[in-house]
């Protein structure tokens, strides 16, 4: 997903290239660099790592059904193909941004896209769901090395005019994050050489090759942010505990039955993630390198932001997983039918990115309340269509999710710059980074959640009066998260940071 990231003296910047920056490089933050030759070149390289990660975080969601029927599993083995890839990415974000500072950014992303390029092609090639998705996990892990020197290497090749970089970048990323099903459509209906679904991985090769070479060129090498800086690799390890405790009973527990463990999980989650915080609160007063910054969580408009991020994200992630399953396991749709019945929902996400642009500094946070409103307008159709006697079509409920579409773009952009508002400038860098880790850990405990209310109501197998009921609880799910995402988004500062 693109949502935007403001740092000091800077223009928005999406969140598919938003920097975990430290405390210590966040002032040299303010001071950007002069603009440099091919820096046009350079953002294509880097515009292609981005569109990497956003597509391949959501192109299951269609070829999910047909990596089943080949490879075997069980229905929260397709939540499990997309919540493995976010789980991932959220914990290795913590630390992805450091590894930037330490070792200069342009070295860490071209190993973050080999290692993302090598797991694209154990995907390609998995001849087992166990290989298949063990190796969405390790994409996922190479996503978090890659994906946060983006923003940094943008302002290291735009300096002041950065402004300029995100006016092409952040409607094509908002295209992005939902053009996945439609590219994964495409590809497994096309069955490029007779490899069917595994072109959606395998796609990946040709596109990160050329990023790898145009980065190589015209990427700036960069000395490293920091020196003698020490990985809090503990703290990443007991997010990652954390997390998986909670995920984990979510996405298994209905299937078998909500047996003691899955309980015991949930319950267990809470200490875990409440002692990962004490202890970045501690190693901060110590004087020690901490993943995130304490001081941030002092301010309400910062803890409503993450309560926004997670509901926000958890509820799109969700819904989308949903709308896919309905329309192939539900309604028999083909994957290529399935990807143009959802055109119309990535069409209307570039148009409200290209809006918010000049909506946003008039506005400010009532840009959110007007797409959020947008968004409800459209669930709810939706909600009355999934309820109709007779089954849609392939273009029927292309308006609704075209309103939809058009109000999460408007969010996308200008979000992370008015949840950091009234943030200092020394703390945005890891407030910054810290919020893009609840995104995707939302994104895989929406795929959880709402996953498993539809399944709930679906038995794989079962007709279309059936899945259209479960899609409806879905979408009254959502239309209710949405709402709650509306009335948190009062908490919120009323300008981005860079407008006040």
């Amino acid at each position: 997903m693109t949502i935007s990231v403001e740092t000091p003296n800077t223009e928005a910047a999406p969140i598919g290239a938003a920097s975990v920056e430290t405390a210590e490089t966040a002032s040299a933050a303010s001071q950007a660099p002069t603009p440099r030759p091919g820096r046009w070149i350079g953002l294509i390289a880097i515009l292609s790592a981005t569109l990497l990660n956003l597509l391949d975080a959501s192109i299951v969601n269609v070829a999910a059904p047909a990596i089943r029927a080949e490879l075997g599993g069980t229905a929260s083995t397709i939540q499990w193909l997309a919540a493995g890839y976010t789980l991932a990415l959220a914990v290795g974000l913590l630390t992805g941004g450091r590894l930037g500072d330490m070792f200069g950014r342009k070295r860490v992303l071209m190993i973050g896209l080999v290692g993302f390029l090598v797991a694209s092609l154990a995907c390609g090639a998995a001849g087992s769901i166990e290989l298949l998705l063990t190796a969405r996990v390790v994409q996922g892990a190479f996503a978090a090395v890659m994906v946060p020197q983006c923003f940094g290497l943008i302002r290291d090749l735009f300096g002041p005019d950065m402004g300029k970089a995100y006016a092409v970048f952040g409607p094509l990323i908002g295209l992005a994050s939902i053009a996945g099903p439609i590219a994964a459509g495409l590809l497994v209906d096309a069955d490029l050489f007779g490899t069917g679904w595994r072109s959606i991985f395998l796609i990946n090769l040709p596109l990160g090759i050329a990023a790898l070479a145009l980065g190589l060129k015209t990427l700036p090498a960069g000395a490293p942010m920091t020196k003698g800086l020490k990985l809090d690799l503990g703290g990443a390890v007991i997010a990652a505990v954390g997390m998986s405790l909670l995920l984990v009973p979510l996405v298994e527990g209905r299937e078998l039955g909500w047996p003691v463990w899955s309980i015991a999980m949930l319950v267990a989650a809470v200490p875990v993630l409440a002692f990962f915080v004490r202890s970045q609160v501690k190693r901060a007063r110590s004087g020690r390198t901490a993943l995130i910054e304490p001081s941030v969580f002092k301010k309400r408009s910062y803890t409503s932001g993450i309560a926004f991020v997670v509901v926000f994200f958890g509820s799109v992630t969700g819904f989308s997983l949903a709308v896919g399953l309905f329309l192939q396991l539900g309604l028999g749709f083909g994957p290529l039918k399935a990807s143009l019945a959802m055109a119309a929902w990535a069409v209307g996400a570039f148009i409200g990115s290209g809006a918010s642009a000049g909506l946003a500094p008039k506005l400010g946070r009532g840009v959110l309340h007007l797409g959020l409103g947008t968004m409800t307008l459209g669930l709810v159709v939706l909600w009355l269509q999934f309820g109709a006697d007779a089954t849609p079509g392939t273009w029927a409920l292309s308006p609704a999710l075209l309103v939809y579409g058009i109000g999460m773009g408007m969010i996308f952009v200008p979000l992370f710059g008015i949840i950091t508002g009234d943030l200092e400038d020394h703390e945005v860098g890891s407030a910054s980074g810290l919020l893009e880790s609840f995104q995707q850990g939302a994104a895989a405990l929406g795929v959880a959640i709402l996953g498993t209310v539809f399944f709930s109501q679906f038995a794989i197998g079962g007709g279309a009066v059936e899945a259209m009921g479960a899609a409806q609880w879905v979408a009254g799910l959502t239309v209710g998260l949405t709402v709650v995402a509306f009335l948190v988004a009062f908490g919120l500062p009323k300008q981005a940071k860079a407008e006040h």
